[in-house]
């Protein structure tokens, strides 16, 4: 690619102007996950993490109950394929085979779908009849014992299939309806605040080190004393962890309260937050 596309992207991307994004791609040495961050680091941008202009289209569709719910992603090239009759057939029925097979997609593509073909060769069929590439990206199959699973789909294109869709796992013996409406809300929560994991403990290390290194950074250039920059690279470092984790993020419908706070509220003496998934389309 050349270097005036990838300025172009890095535009797309990071909303920073022509001449920060030409200096960034010739720094980068033309990687543009690199020029984000150098932008970033700069202060130029509030790029996000991913490129979301560079995304895949398609869908993910949900399927099963409450004991055991999964969901699989379909991706295609443009928003119109998502939307064809053909396509979001093939996608609903995958998908109920998806729960059958927990998301085991090596058994998933090899199954056999109505028409007695696998979905493999489905898969192949489609793109000739369709003319995109289409992949099966993620799956996810929850089922714990002792839970109740609720869902949440946003930007529904039909039915089960949407754009963004949430599985959450409440561990709990009480099954009224003040807890599934709260699994309802806490879904509704996790789509509109992507934490990256249920407490902070349980983060990817990799991001955690990746953040780290940018508050760094950031803090290399500031002229700090070290010992100051240090508290402020500490604190940086635990309100990353504190947003980005389920029980301490602040609750969208009330946010002077926490998730955790939340849960304790509803004085249910066994209730805890067992799993959840997140998943969007383009992320």
């Amino acid at each position: 690619m050349s270097d005036i596309e990838n300025v172009k992207k890095l535009r797309e991307a990071t909303g920073a102007g022509f001449k920060d994004c030409n200096l960034a791609i010739k720094e980068s040495g033309g990687d543009i996950d690199k020029a984000i961050e150098i932008l970033r680091v700069k202060g130029i941008s509030k790029a996000s993490k991913k490129m979301s202009r560079d995304a895949k289209e398609g869908v993910v569709a949900v399927s099963g109950n409450e004991i055991k719910t999964s969901v699989i992603e379909v991706n295609c090239e443009t928003d119109f394929v998502a939307k064809n009759e053909d396509f979001t057939n093939f996608v609903k029925e995958l998908s109920e085979l998806n729960n059958e097979k927990n998301s085991n997609l090596d058994d998933l593509k090899s199954s056999k779908m109505k028409n007695g073909e696998t979905v493999e060769d489905n898969v192949v069929s489609l793109i000739a009849k369709i003319g995109e590439k289409i992949t099966i990206g993620k799956a996810k199959t929850i089922a714990n014992t002792g839970t109740v699973n609720n869902h949440y789909l946003h930007t529904v294109v039909k039915d089960n299939i949407s754009k963004l869709a949430v599985i959450v796992s409440l561990e709990t013996k009480d099954n009224s309806d003040v807890v599934k409406n709260f699994g309802k809300q806490l879904s509704m929560h996790i789509a509109a605040s992507n934490p990256l994991a249920l407490t902070s403990d349980l983060i990817d290390q990799s991001v955690v080190d990746k953040e780290q290194e940018l508050v760094t950074e950031e803090l290399k250039n500031s002229g700090k004393p070290d010992d100051i920059a240090k508290k402020i690279s500490l604190g940086k470092m635990n309100k990353f962890k504190e947003e980005n984790s389920l029980l301490t993020q602040a609750w969208v419908m009330e946010p002077k309260k926490k998730v955790q706070d939340i849960v304790k509220e509803l004085s249910i003496a066994d209730l805890k937050i067992k799993e959840f998934y997140r998943i969007k389309i383009g992320e």
